[in-house]
């Protein structure tokens, strides 16, 4: 295909994009936001409550969110928190453990989904409330609980005052026949192999602090073109298929930014994860596929399949890119997914 005749086409499929993009905001402001979890939250610890901060000192709003909670620890008449700051080297596991082992009554953590992630993947299990104060980019996991994304007071109250909810967690575990290397983590919004970690790992850094979320649309432009990988997926113990996909991706939760539900049936308290095999072959599937799902329109399209599983098996030809809540994980020829039902206590805000 002629260069020029791809610009186009690629050009075509932005506006087709934005477009939709458009319309999909606005018919969720008149619906409002839907709830992606079922259980009705319940009250939480009331009286006096020893809390821990763990912070991301490098995000933006990170002081207004400690002295906010210092602020609202006080007035309550509670003994003043602890704070725990995260580093590149230590991104939240050692300072989640901290908190546990300091006896907080609720683990309060300011950052992004990455911070969110790694704190979680202590607490699951734990029956340790985690609250959460929304300061970075995507904030995929707030959003999907109803936090007030850039109302860090509001936050704070949620955080500390609010009722209480489980959620389900997922792990991957991950493995490189090429390398030997091999790993297990979980995550809390989707888990992904294939184009989408190919996106996140080479969006810019510079264009994320500019532009917020929509940075990740200029690294998405450049990698439509490309080919289909083939791989083998099973699904609850099924026999495997064998598909041709340029990116498979495993939702705990749906809503993106933008108004953007991108699994409208995926809830964080269901107990299975969506499956999303993307297959598109050009510009056009893929601006196919963006107005299907910004649109929800329900009629099937065959670039992309929707499957709900409690377990996924993925083995690649070759070793494919990884991520779990932005976070780019490194090529694996083999990923086992997992949901874990309920196994996380948040808190959220009172229906």
């Amino acid at each position: 295909m002629p260069t020029s005749v791809l610009v186009l086409i690629i050009v075509l499929a932005s506006l087709a994009f934005l477009t939709a993009s458009w319309w999909g905001v606005r018919k969720l402001a008149q619906k409002h936001t839907r709830s992606a979890v079922g259980e009705v939250p319940h009250k939480g610890q009331t009286g006096q409550q020893k809390v821990a901060v763990i912070l991301n000192p490098v995000k933006t709003g990170a002081a207004d969110a400690k002295t906010f909670i210092l602020r609202s620890a006080a007035l309550a008449g509670w003994k003043e928190p602890i704070f725990l700051e995260t580093t590149m080297a230590d991104p939240g596991y050692s300072q989640a453990r901290r908190a546990l082992d300091y006896g907080a009554d609720v683990i309060v953590v300011c950052g992004g989904d990455g911070t969110v992630r790694v704190v979680a993947e202590v607490l699951r299990h734990t029956q340790m409330p985690m609250g959460i104060i929304p300061l970075g980019t995507g904030n995929l996991l707030a959003r999907n609980l109803g936090l007030r994304i850039n109302d860090i007071h509001s936050d704070v109250q949620t955080a500390l005052f609010g009722h209480q909810r489980h959620i389900d967690t997922a792990t991957m575990a991950m493995e490189n026949s090429v390398t030997g290397a091999s790993s297990k983590h979980a995550f809390l919004v989707i888990g992904g192999l294939g184009m989408d970690a190919e996106v996140l790992g080479d969006t810019s850094s510079r264009l994320k602090s500019s532009m917020g979320w929509l940075a990740y649309s200029e690294a998405g432009m450049r990698h439509l073109p490309g080919r289909r990988k083939k791989i083998s997926i099973a699904m609850d113990g099924q026999d495997p298929q064998q598909r041709k996909v340029r990116t498979v991706l495993f939702a705990n939760c749906g809503l993106l930014p933008g108004g953007i539900d991108f699994v409208p049936n995926a809830l964080l308290d269901d107990g299975v994860l969506d499956v999303v095999v993307a297959s598109p072959r050009s510009a056009l599937g893929w601006a196919a596929m963006a107005v299907k799902i910004v649109l929800q329109h329900k009629g099937r399209l065959p670039v992309i399949d929707y499957y709900r599983a409690k377990t996924i098996t993925i083995r690649t030809a070759v070793p494919e890119e990884t991520q779990l809540d932005g976070d780019i994980f490194g090529k694996a020829t083999k990923v086992t997914v997992a949901v874990e039902p309920k196994a996380l206590l948040v808190r959220v805000k009172p229906q």
